[in-house]
């Protein structure tokens, strides 16, 4: 069947986007096209240019941010958390956000328009909903799934935990993992793919659904609790692949003519069992497939010759979509032989980062490829969602001039999937292509991007891998001689609640406009009386070792990042991570040096305040390069190197301060672990070895803390203790304490080790009892004088309502077990 190029919109003006000179976002997602010399065609279906006789080269976004240019989605959810607003109040605010996108890229010119993209929470934990995989502590009853069941899955409720949060791939964007066992009955219990298709359908634009392919939903997914650890989810899939069907019965008759099927596991490195799972499920789901187009998308890094034979042999698929600015291999496989018939959906605009495309070399590999499959097969994409970057440069008001031309934002990015195509149809923007040259060169030459001090400081970091001298069981011993902790000593991971008054007050000393308002001593006083809050807090509850609560970051890496050089900052740079947690991160553009000190006043202030330990609070090299948007013009592990230089100056300055116990939080270090097996020793190696720069030159007494969480690190476990801090605070809880299952298998785990006791986000409160159990379980995987207690993550996302109680019970809990421990000690 001939592929069938889906309307953009029935009979609707389409501006020739070689006309479009800016992009941006309105209130409610709504996008704004500023036009030159506005020339409008009357279009029905298929696009026509004056310009050209030639066909016109199709376009093509794999997904789109769905939280808002000002972050709508986050605060029409959180109001309706908190019960301030109607479920159809949320549902309204997310219409407006979907709506206003479809209908303004229709009218921008781009012919492949995704659906069910939009999520509330998560489009793992949407698929779940769709096949109808409740874990039953959740109560359903079987019908149509809502927002109780739903968001109760996503977050927990008073009675039961939420389902595990993890990692998409190597991005900072986390997934609800599915929990699947043999006696699961799928059924057909979210219509949203069908829903969302309909709505834009009624208002006038075609878009293409996207689901969750079926082997990737089962390869992502995990053994239920109390399901054996062996248990395969993908022996479902002949279970699921009815309800697939039915979905694809209902979008035809829908009227839907393309299905986008997100198959990202396909770049993993996948087992001959495995790849015949895709070969087998579309082929059962060929039948289905009648009168549809169906798109094979595929992203995040290469596909391996075995993969890319499986996949462009699936039977009913009509196209395939590969990431080439991550999967650049992937373009020789494809020189190598391409099905004849079938579409490319060429992924050369990079959905990760937020730097302007090379448009040159853009159009280079695509007219390669053209010669390849053939002008009317392919299709210019993104390389994959652009959820992962901001949403649009435009508002970006307050950007270096200098450094603002070398970006572009998701809105900025359908400009160059357009102008990529409309080049490749005969229709080549000269100013844009000239303005887009200029920006290059610029970046290249720029003054501004290399600091020869620091890149003499990394060369000579060679030869040494920057161990402390002596190991890490006699700097225990001289730090418990020091700190005089307890058996089972308490903390927390660092950050405690920002309340709205402490935002304001940050925000208003931050923002110049409104400085009139605060004076820097005002702001000083008002982040001591809640530093000294925090502390006092603390010592009420008797933990152990204390934090200072971080009332002064905004983030945990744009705090650092702000008093960096080499960093760059957004204003409205928002990426959603989960739910509605978003993030922006910063901007790496040059090479990176510490001018001052970045914690050492308001540790030592803290300190001060406490006879107990006060930890000093840092985010390690690793972490806040993989959370910020990393220059591409140099390795990686450059840029790594950099950041630990620059926190190597401040732990030793915090030690000279007296603080005696400092934390440098790693929660990304498994996030930026490379996709294929082979490329992960490698990332290792540097990775490690960048964190221990940070902290070589310490005392024995000075006690070096890490943090991570919400990842996978069973893997990496030895990387981890190769870390050689101190003391190791892992993420256990919302995992189901999967972490403690690898520790007994032969692993000599000499530091400190706390696992997670209680999951921090969800609104739960853990009961004392409950905590008490958790910590028995524990104490009988490892020795009793390594472990702490503490919570999974820091608390900044939390209420006072609930932090309060949850830590007491923590405390409670921890004294219970040591009374018990020396109970059994006595009885020896």
């Amino acid at each position: 069947m001939e592929p069938i190029l889906p309307a953009s919109r029935d009979n609707f003006e389409l501006t020739k986007m070689n006309q479009v000179s800016s992009i941006s976002f309105g209130p409610y997602g709504s996008l704004y096209l500023s036009v030159k010399r506005p020339t409008f065609l009357r279009c029905t279906h298929h696009l026509h240019f004056h310009t050209t006789s030639t066909r016109a080269v199709a376009s093509h976004i794999v997904g789109l941010p769905r939280i808002g240019p000002k972050r709508e989605l986050k605060f029409s959810l959180e109001s309706f958390w908190d019960g301030k607003s109607s479920a159809e109040e949320l549902q309204k605010a997310a219409a407006g956000l979907r709506s206003s996108i479809w209908k303004q890229l229709a009218d921008a010119g781009i012919q492949y328009i995704p659906s069910n993209t939009f999520s509330y929470y998560d489009q793992m934990l949407d698929t779940t909903a769709m096949l109808g995989a409740v874990p039953p502590r959740y109560g359903w009853k079987h019908s149509e799934i809502g927002f109780e069941t739903y968001f109760s899955m996503a977050r927990g409720n008073a009675n039961v935990p939420a389902m595990e949060m993890t990692k998409w791939f190597d991005t900072n964007y986390h997934y609800i993992v599915p929990e699947l066992g043999p006696h699961i009955r799928f059924s057909y219990a979210s219509h949203k793919a069908v829903d969302e298709f309909k709505e834009a359908k009624a208002l006038g634009v075609d878009t293409i659904p996207v689901l969750i392919g079926p082997v990737s939903y089962l390869l992502l997914s995990k053994p239920a609790r109390g399901i054996e650890q062996s248990f395969s989810p993908l022996s479902l899939l002949r279970y699921i692949l009815p309800v697939y069907k039915e979905v694809m019965a209902e979008l035809r008759a829908a009227g839907a003519t393309w299905v986008q099927f997100d198959e990202p596991t396909l770049v993993l490195d996948l087992d001959a069992n495995q790849l015949e799972a895709f070969t087998h499920t579309y082929s059962e789901l060929e039948s289905s497939f009648s009168g549809l187009n169906v798109l094979i998308e595929t992203y995040f890094s290469d596909v391996t010759a075995e993969a890319y034979k499986t996949i462009t042999s699936l039977k009913g698929v009509t196209g395939y979509g590969f990431d080439l600015v991550r999967g650049a291999k992937t373009l020789d496989l494809i020189k190598g032989g391409f099905p004849t018939g079938k579409h490319l959906f060429a992924g050369v605009v990079d959905g990760r980062n937020i730097w302007a495309n090379d448009l040159a070399s853009s159009v280079n590999i695509l007219q390669a490829l053209e010669s390849i499959v053939g002008k009317d097969k392919i299709v210019v994409s993104t390389s994959c969602s652009l959820l992962h970057t901001a949403v649009d440069l435009e508002n970006e008001t307050k950007l270096d001039k200098d450094i603002k031309p070398w970006l572009a934002f998701a809105a900025q990015k359908v400009i160059e999937v357009n102008a990529l195509a409309k080049a490749l149809s005969g229709q080549k923007d000269e100013a844009f292509f000239t303005a887009n040259a200029a920006a290059q060169a610029s970046r290249k030459s720029s003054p501004r991007v290399t600091n020869e001090a620091v890149q003499k400081a990394v060369a000579a970091l060679k030869g040494s891998d920057h161990r402390r001298p002596t190991n890490v069981s006699t700097r225990l011993d001289a730090q418990q001689k020091k700190l005089n902790l307890p058996i089972l000593p308490t903390t927390t991971i660092g950050s405690f609640p920002q309340t709205m008054d402490l935002r304001r007050v940050r925000r208003e000393y931050k923002d110049k406009k409104l400085a009139y308002l605060i004076s820097e001593e005002d702001y000083v006083n008002a982040m001591k009386e809640e530093i000294n809050k925090v502390v006092k807090l603390q010592e009420e509850l008797d933990i152990d070792v204390l934090v200072h609560g971080e009332p002064e970051r905004n983030d945990m890496v744009e705090y650092f990042g702000e008093q960096l050089s080499g960093f760059a900052f957004t204003s409205n740079g928002w990426v959603q991570s989960y739910g509605s947690r978003c993030v922006k991160p910063p901007i790496i553009y040059g090479d990176v040096s510490r001018p001052d000190p970045m914690t050492v006043f308001w540790s030592s202030l803290a300190q001060g305040m406490t006879k107990r330990p006060m930890k000093g609070m840092l985010t390690g090299p690793v972490t806040i390069m993989n959370w910020s948007f990393v220059r591409n013009d140099q390795p990686r592990f450059e840029t790594c190197y950099q950041i630990a230089l620059a926190m190597k100056d401040e732990v030793e300055d915090l030690e000279k301060a007296g603080i005696t116990v400092i934390q440098i939080d790693e929660p990304a270090l498994r996030e930026g672990l490379p996709l294929r097996k082979a490329e992960q020793s490698l990332y290792l190696d540097w990775a490690v070895h960048s964190f221990r720069i940070t902290n070589c030159s310490v005392q024995d007494t000075t006690q070096i803390h890490t943090h991570m969480c919400y990842s996978n690190f069973n893997d990496i476990i030895h990387s981890i203790i190769d870390m050689d801090a101190d003391v190791i605070t892992i993420e256990n809880s919302k995992s189901d304490e999967r972490l403690l299952s690898v520790l007994p298998e032969g692993l000599k785990f000499g530091s400190g080790i706390g696992p997670g006791v209680y999951d921090v986000h969800s609104p739960r409160i853990p009961s004392d009892t409950e905590l008490s159990v958790k910590i028995e379980n524990i104490v009988k995987v490892l020795e009793k004088n390594i472990i702490w207690v503490n919570p999974d993550c820091g608390l900044k996302t939390r209420k006072y309502s609930e932090v309060q109680p949850a830590l007491n019970n923590m405390v409670t809990a921890a004294k219970y077990n040591r009374k018990m421990l020396g109970t059994q000690a006595s009885n020896r």
